[in-house]
């Protein structure tokens, strides 16, 4: 940042509209990630954009958006943790988990061809897919009342994707770019698996039937239902429920693996079942 502009952002401090031109910052920084997600061009990180840019202000930043594609018409499917490994906390330094959504029409299933070209660097990453019997309406959740309230439990594959340039993010860049979701994959068949069980369960991550990574349920912030418990508790601070019928994905169980036209991925449970998804 220059020193012109480093003046022009401290500015902020001093000025009695400091607040209503940060949140107009905030709107035209969402409204380029926004087209960046339409246009699938990069924008350069925001952590560098902006003097002192909070986790409220990433959050604002995924808001907004969210706020434009239901305007749009599209149709809010579920939400998504993320970072709730603790590799993948250390790798962006942070101690905690993220969230973002996705729509209908980012939903593929078994054997589905994904194009590649939908995105600007998919990875894969293997996760369980939840969907609630229930409504969870934070805070205060539970684990026990996150148990009960999913009714089934599916094979799950994220692509993750970036709207920032060459994948250079870190916290505040991810939360702000929804959480690097760019669509995801669930089986069709659920695994015959009990919710008590699920953080001893193995999953493998195959690209082109290679098993590539294997990680454990408990890898997931030591019990997979944990990121559903966190996620409840977080919105309804915000007055939002995680509504019954809806989608959960918890966070991966591996590390994510890019993938190109040609390549498959399949997330693989043994002999619980698995997802395979090829990209063209």
């Amino acid at each position: 940042m220059t020193a012109a502009a480093e003046a022009g952002a401290a500015d902020w401090t001093s000025n009695p509209s400091a607040d209503a031109t940060r949140s107009e910052q905030m709107i035209r920084l969402a409204d380029e990630l926004f087209e960046a997600t339409r246009t699938l061009v990069p924008v350069a990180p925001l952590r560098d954009r902006v003097l002192d840019l909070t986790l409220d202000d990433a959050y604002m930043i995924q808001s907004r958006q969210l706020e434009r594609h239901l305007a749009g018409g599209r149709i809010l499917a579920g939400r998504k943790v993320g970072l709730t490994s603790p590799a993948m906390q250390r790798q962006l330094g942070v101690d905690s988990p993220d969230f973002g959504y996705f729509f209908a029409d980012m939903v593929h299933h078994d054997d589905d061809a994904v194009p590649a070209g939908d995105f600007i660097s998919p990875k894969v990453e293997p996760e369980f897919g939840f969907v609630l019997q229930e409504t969870l309406q934070g805070p205060g959740v539970t684990l026990e009342q996150a148990r009960a309230a999913i009714g089934a439990v599916y094979p799950a594959i994220e692509i993750i994707d970036s709207r920032i340039a060459d994948w250079d993010i870190k916290l505040l860049d991810t939360v702000a770019d929804n959480a690097s979701c760019g669509a995801i994959a669930v089986g069709t068949t659920a695994l015959p698996v009990s919710v008590e069980d699920l953080a001893s369960v193995t999953c493998s991550l195959l690209i082109d039937g290679e098993v590539r990574e294997t990680g454990t349920g408990d890898a997931v912030m030591g019990d997979p239902v944990a990121p559903l418990a966190w996620l409840a508790n977080v919105l309804g601070e915000q007055g939002v429920a995680l509504e019954a019928g809806q989608l959960i994905l918890p966070g991966s169980f591996t590390r994510a693996l890019p993938v190109v036209a040609g390549e498959s991925a399949t997330a693989h449970f043994g002999d619980l079942g698995s997802l395979t998804i090829r990209f063209i």
